[in-house]
């Protein structure tokens, strides 16, 4: 018979929490909750970068400059925050050397038989190439494998975002198919290609320790 320690009502194993960090080239990479504080610094990065992340993000009704303004940030925060303690979400602000960087976030979490979730992010264009945002995912799989106890991921991606389907490559995601017209973004529908990866394919060290094995980061 299959015994397993009883879940906690009301939110995931293994959140909240702090995760990392790791040393990349942009500088010590961690993860933390997401705060109400980080409403200023989450607004600067995002309203700087509109055609850096408006290829890859879903339609933002209202307007970029209204939807990523300071003031929008509380009320998002709000409905992360209640979704974790749910256990549905885990929402995670990324940190290079303490400063807010960027978001990694596993979203729609199940829990029993299917135990998954997917994984979406974003960061400062600032930071691109240097590693960040593949030490950031690093980081959340590994948690998600082993503290949250889940045992599938997938990331969709749409084929023209080099950028990340290059992190999803270095982290050994594996291709499944194409999403025709999955998701509303740039004011369309956009095909996406879907990756995943399970628990099985999670080497010796997990995934952050691979990257450094790799000396694509360090400790």
């Amino acid at each position: 018979m299959d015994v397993r320690d009883p879940e906690p009502l009301g939110g995931h194993p293994g959140w909240p929490s702090r995760l990392g960090p790791l040393r990349t080239p942009a500088g010590e990479v961690a993860l933390r909750p997401v705060r109400l504080g980080d409403a200023r610094a989450w607004s600067a990065i995002r309203i700087r970068d509109e055609q850096y992340l408006t290829p890859w993000e879903p339609t933002p009704y209202g307007g970029w400059a209204r939807r990523n303004s300071a003031v929008e940030w509380p009320g998002r925060w709000y409905l992360l925050r209640a979704a974790a303690r749910r256990g549905s979400t885990l929402p995670y602000a990324i940190t290079v050397d303490g400063r807010l960087a960027g978001h990694v976030m596993v979203g729609n979490v199940v829990r029993e038989p299917l135990l998954s979730g997917y994984v979406g992010y974003w960061c400062d264009s600032r930071l691109s190439g240097k590693g960040v945002t593949t030490a950031a995912v690093a980081l959340v799989v590994d948690h998600c494998f082993r503290a949250v106890r889940l045992h599938r991921l997938e990331a969709t991606v749409r084929p023209e975002n080099v950028a990340s389907l290059r992190v999803l490559a270095k982290l050994g995601f594996r291709h499944e198919g194409v999403l025709l017209r999955y998701l509303d973004v740039d004011g369309a529908w956009r095909d996406h290609h879907s990756y995943a990866i399970t628990a099985e394919e999670l080497p010796a060290g997990g995934l952050a320790g691979r990257l450094v094995r790799q000396g694509r980061a360090s400790h």
